[in-house]
């Protein structure tokens, strides 16, 4: 049946011949088109998705006028999304594809053919996530770490070439061509996109979900996407909706425009900062008002980039006369861009002057002249403050550090090693900025006019460029850009994540050392989005986001700890002083060089060939047909066992679960990256000494983000992050927890395995923010392995939850005010959960808890579970979302 007919009000586009169909929202029938109108466009795009997929079996159509004219919504209300494209990386893809691998094991030993577990969506997965950088500073650094990409990684691109074939649906680029956010904006999002479905070809607004947090960034283009984990992702490849609660929208007002001198890396860092004191978790924001006008697409990308800094589903611009110059500066076939203005305008999504205001359910107002030059950190991407305030910011992280680590007395005496607050760091990365020809250009004309004034970057400062696309090198070179950069060290190290995903490579050996003999306090400065706790580099304890053009800047000053608003950051050749206004472009110098340097046929060019690969790509063998051939040595690519696992039995006289023990009690703030770390893996740690006794030598262990495809490797990673404080285990750093009742210190990976064999389930403890940082689901996968069967947090990231409840882990939540401290909890009590009455639990149902001391005292309190709606139920009881859909394949 052609759903179409249903609501019957599709119309064509044009009165040309072919012209597709639409679903108009002013012909909803009863709609009140002046309410309609002054939806938020996050709404209405949601709400075309409604109408096109409209299943009565899964929606009321009453429902349908209640988005439409922003009427109430219960609660509990599931809306059906399906995202219109999967975007997918290698460090998260990798484990998506073994999923669906698995499924389609499990499917064909039960009979079904393997054609049943096919995507039905498109999926792209570009490689980004795996390029370390072990080269730098010289003109073949690429190539060098291109090379041993391919050395480390070549069972995971073996797999990729086998899904090329092996999965329909699926488009895999190669390493060495972009990071995928930038290659979504600059070449995949179409905005408005065109599918055939029952013989009528329909047009409607690209969407998209993808497995990296950062998806959010084509917000910026007027495309609706956001990051979801792997299992989400998993389910929407295969037909299933993303269910999204009752729609709240967070509008920010921009006005003004930027001043001289500030860009939009410091617009970003200073939203960051005002959304997290707002309040957006799992709320849609959307930007409006005159300031628009004054941002580019660039500009926007980096904005809604970092959205899940600020902790927003999505982050909107609209689609507008910026909107379509940017597709057109960027080589897209002209006669699409006629049909995305015509489709927007026609559809209520097309913003100009004489657009009314949206209403929103809670506004922001942000002044972009009051930006001024930003850094934030030194530990999350919300600490931003001024540039002025910067070295203020490292002496109160620094006096904090040297509080619980004196120096050591064998340190190096003052003017010999490495002191505190050296930058050993600076690295042009992530698609944050280097999507932005702007602060890219700037960077470039920072470094022309130091080299022209002989300055240079201090030997200690490890420098690297990692654009997000092969166009950002191309304008470069045209604008006589990379060779200033070259000369000050900012060599082309990859195309790819590198050092924002803390893939920045070793410290040179004498660096390194330095750190370590005196425990100096360093920093790393980058035009990236994240700034966790060892997430950067191991060694390197402050980190900074910054805008390329000040990365460049605290290159040449090799320290944090000057006032660049002040200090001089060098020397000329004469030995005068040299200040950052002195380097500093204008604007309009920028501009100019821009709009000379940057054509569409450029980007054709480079997008042309995106999905051949080089030399390497070729010369992997793929194992060819429609099942996978696992290879039971591979220490890379293991089947899972999550079809093994029983799912939560049902509770007995209302007991969910009974004398569960505490892993791990935490702190607010728990990043992903802290419960699974995506960094080098120890020789002493469980992992390492798995991967030893699997014959694989220490050089060749990679990163926990490449061995994601092995469970075996990542169960062992799991709470292994570095920087993790488990106050079960006091003053100590790392994967340590005591097991209770013993005393007894282990790994948590060791702890786990002696709660399994004594058969107590365990639990997690933790504050506000649980989960906060990337959508990686082996932050969920992980403690599944390890025996949690749930976790009691003050509050969840987005993403985590939906991953834990995907993977058959109980989110549970403090009532408002309370929390592990408040309530007395020591981590060391027994811990039992029953539902009130005897019955099963329902969404968001009440939990009661009793915690038992070892003295016999106990206390008891209540918790929400965060199980959501009744499909998440479903998820849960089913053992998580992979057995849920295998079963659903198999109905």
């Amino acid at each position: 049946m052609n759903r179409r007919d249903i609501l019957g009000i599709a119309e064509p586009l044009s009165e040309e011949p072919g012209a597709p169909s639409l679903y108009p929202l002013d012909r909803l029938p009863g709609v009140d088109r002046r309410r309609l109108e002054t939806r938020p466009l996050t709404v209405k795009i949601v709400l075309e998705n409604l109408i096109r997929n409209f299943d009565p079996d899964r929606l009321d159509r009453s429902l349908l006028l209640s988005v439409a004219h922003g009427d109430p919504i219960p609660p509990e209300t599931e809306l059906p999304f399906y995202p219109s494209r999967v975007l997918l990386q290698d460090f998260t893809g990798v484990p998506v594809l073994v999923d669906l691998t698995a499924i389609r094991t499990a499917a064909v030993s039960r009979g079904l053919p393997a054609s049943r577990v096919n995507p039905v969506v498109p999926v792209d997965l570009i490689v980004d996530h795996s390029v370390q950088v072990d080269s730098f500073g010289a003109r073949n650094s690429g190539l060098i770490n291109l090379d041993r990409e391919y050395q480390r990684n070549g069972e995971r691109y073996d797999l990729l070439r086998w899904a090329q074939g092996g999965f329909t649906h699926l488009r895999v680029v190669p390493p060495g061509n972009g990071i995928c956010h930038q290659v979504n904006l600059e070449y995949l999002a179409t905005v408005a996109s065109r599918r055939e479905r029952d013989g009528v070809i329909e047009i409607f607004p690209d969407t998209l979900i993808g497995t990296d947090s950062h998806t959010t960034m084509v917000n910026g283009l007027g495309v609706l996407g956001w990051g979801a984990g792997g299992i989400e992702a998993e389910a929407a490849m295969l037909g299933e909706p993303c269910l999204l609660p009752p729609l709240e929208v967070v509008g920010v007002r921009l006005s003004g425009r930027l001043p001289e001198g500030a860009t939009a890396t410091d617009l970003v860092l200073t939203v960051t900062k005002a959304l997290r004191q707002k309040g957006v978790v799992e709320k849609f924001v959307e930007f409006f008002g005159p300031g628009l006008d004054c941002l580019s697409v660039p500009d926007r990308a980096t904005i809604s980039n970092m959205c899940p800094e600020y902790g927003a589903t999505a982050a909107l611009f609209p689609i507008d006369g910026a909107t379509i110059a940017y597709l057109t500066s960027t080589g897209r076939d002209p006669a699409h861009v006629r049909e995305v203005e015509a489709y927007a305008r026609r559809q209520g999504l097309w913003r100009d002057a004489a657009t009314p205001s949206p209403r929103f359910d809670d506004e922001l107002p942000i002044d972009l002249a009051s930006i001024v030059p930003t850094v934030s950190g030194p530990r999350n991407p919300e600490e931003s403050v001024s540039l002025s305030e910067a070295p203020r910011s490292f002496r109160t992280a620094l006096e904090g550090y040297r509080r619980e680590h004196p120096r050591p007395t064998t340190a190096p005496a003052n003017g010999a090693g490495i002191p505190d607050g050296a930058v050993v760091i600076a690295a042009i990365t992530s698609c944050t900025n280097t999507s932005n020809p702007s602060v890219m250009v700037g960077a470039g004309l920072i470094a022309r006019k130091a080299v022209e004034l002989g300055l240079a970057v201090p030997p200690h400062v490890k420098t690297s460029l990692a654009p997000g696309s092969k166009v950002v090198t191309a304008y470069l070179e045209r604008a006589n850009l990379m060779a200033p950069l070259e000369q000050l060290g900012f060599d082309l190290v990859g195309y790819g994540c590198t050092t924002c995903i803390g893939n920045s490579g070793p410290l040179p050996p004498a660096v390194a050392r330095a750190v370590e003999a005196s425990d100096a306090y360093v920093a790393a400065v980058l035009s990236g989005n994240r700034n966790f706790e060892a997430r950067i580099h191991s060694q390197v304890r402050a980190n900074y986001l910054a805008s390329p053009m000040l990365v460049v800047a605290y290159a040449l000053a090799g320290r944090f700890d000057l006032d660049l608003t002040k200090d001089p950051l060098g020397h000329a050749r004469g030995g005068a002083p040299v200040y950052l206004r002195d380097l500093w472009p204008k604007s309009e110098e920028i501009r100019q060089l821009v709009d000379s340097s940057l054509d569409p046929q450029m980007f054709r060019d480079k997008y042309r060939t995106i999905t051949q690969g080089d030399p390497h790509w070729d010369s992997l063998p793929s194992s060819g047909g429609p099942e996978y051939r696992w290879d039971p040595k591979s220490t890379y690519l293991r089947h899972p066992p999550y079809f093994s696992i029983p799912p939560p039995p049902p509770p007995v006289d209302g007991v969910l679960i009974q004398s569960a023990r505490v892993l791990a009690l935490l702190d607010d703030r728990v990043s992903t990256d802290h419960i699974s770390p995506a960094g080098e893996i120890a020789v002493d740690s469980p992992a390492g000494r798995y991967l030893e006794g699997e014959g694989v030598r220490p050089a060749d262990f990679n990163t926990y983000g490449t061995r994601r495809g092995n469970h075996e490797v990542m169960v062992r990673g799991t709470f292994a992050n570095i920087r993790l404080k488990n106050r079960l285990a006091p003053g100590t750093e790392g994967g340590w927890t005591t097991h209770i009742p013993s005393g007894t210190r282990y790994t948590i990976y060791d702890a786990a395995e002696r709660y399994r064999a004594e058969g107590i389930p365990l639990i997690v403890l933790a504050g506000a923010s649980y989960g906060q940082g990337s959508s990686r689901d082996w932050a969920a996968k992980g403690p599944l392995l390890l025996g949690v069967r749930a976790v009691i947090a003050k509050s969840y990231e987005r993403i985590h939850r939906g991953n834990l409840v995907g993977m058959g882990v109980l989110p549970l939540q403090f009532e408002p005010g309370e929390g592990w401290k408040e309530l007395g909890l020591t981590g060391e009590e027994s811990f039992s959960f029953r539902v009130p009455g005897g019955g099963a639990s329902g969404p968001r149902a009440t939990i009661e808890v009793t915690a038992t001391r070892a003295d016999g005292g106990v206390r008891k309190f209540s918790v929400r579970s965060r199980i959501d709606s009744a499909v998440e139920l479903d998820y849960y009881r089913s053992g998580g979302l992979l057995p849920y859909t295998l079963g659903r394949l198999a109905a």
